[in-house]
């Protein structure tokens, strides 16, 4: 029951980090930058562990972490410089910083203590094992709740503190622009924010369960309001929903917990796109048919 809880814990508070951040990158037509980060940043891993020597999660965090920002800058660089549509820059982007990161892994696989799928696919399951475990001896908990839970602060204070300021280059770049707010600046400290979040979380939770997560709690808010702060609430409160049924679906079928979670995302966002009293498809049919 412990770990049950710990697990559940665990994906509640990467579920609401990427909900918030997810809706305003559903709102600006980025949903996929989150997919292109946790990709891309492997070659950030790499080089952390081979200067430091160490798998420490902060060195890791650090590495991936200025790799997920040069991602953007690329993105953004090639979408604006090159002409190029943002999901040709995306997809441009992160392939090329993948396959260089395994590149680097297979050069340097006789000496370094690191495998892609390691990295990448980290299993949630493992959350109740992976300790943080003091000098002293004294077991404080899974480390990654710890983790989990300070890039969650972090992002709430981020949104609150600015929350004009993402608001205003979300919906109207051309206003912010003119009344002094610079949207680059909070397009790549948003950007920033994905970045470290993703890293944060995908190695435990998995790189599949992140992006499902940075994107399918949002989409389906987004079709039940048309208001960004219940947008928002919703995200966070489906989060939870998520990742408490996604448990229990895979423990009634011995499956994989991350898969589970993510099939239970799809599951609302189908209930969502069905019956959403504003976008519901069966709904519209409904009021057509009544109509008629």
């Amino acid at each position: 029951m412990e770990s049950a809880l710990w697990i559940i814990l665990a994906g509640t508070l990467v579920a609401t980090s990427c909900g918030i951040l997810g809706c305003f990158l559903i709102l600006r037509k980025m949903a996929m930058v989150g997919d292109a980060i946790s990709h891309a940043v492997l070659p950030g891993i790499v080089i952390a562990f081979l200067i430091s020597g160490s798998r420490d999660s902060v060195t890791m965090l650090i590495g991936a972490g200025l790799i997920g920002i040069l991602t953007t800058f690329l993105i953004e660089f090639f979408h604006k410089k090159g002409k190029l549509q943002t999901d040709a820059s995306i997809g441009v982007t992160f392939t090329w910083l993948f396959a260089i990161g395994v590149i680097m892994i297979t050069a340097f696989a006789g000496q370094v203590d690191l495998d892609q799928d390691c990295v990448l696919y980290g299993e949630i399951a493992y959350v109740p094992i992976d300790l943080w475990i003091t000098d002293g001896g004294t077991v404080m908990g899974p480390r990654v709740v710890y983790i989990a839970g300070t890039v969650l602060v972090l992002n709430i204070l981020f949104v609150s503190i600015f929350y004009k300021e993402l608001f205003l280059t979300t919906f109207d770049p051309a206003f912010a622009s003119a009344i002094g707010i610079s949207t680059a600046l909070w397009h790549y400290l948003l950007m920033g924010a994905v970045s470290v979040t993703t890293v944060a979380s995908f190695e435990s939770v998995g790189a599949i369960l992140v992006v499902a997560l940075l994107v399918a709690p949002p989409a389906t808010a987004y079709l039940l309001t048309h208001k960004l702060k219940q947008m928002i609430l919703i995200s966070v409160i489906l989060g939870v929903l998520i990742s408490i049924s996604g448990y229990f679906i895979a423990l009634l079928f011995d499956g994989s917990i991350a898969g589970a979670m993510a099939i239970a995302a799809g599951f609302f966002f189908a209930l969502s796109y069905l019956f959403s009293p504003q976008n519901g498809i069966l709904i519209k049919k409904k009021i057509d048919m009544v109509e008629a």
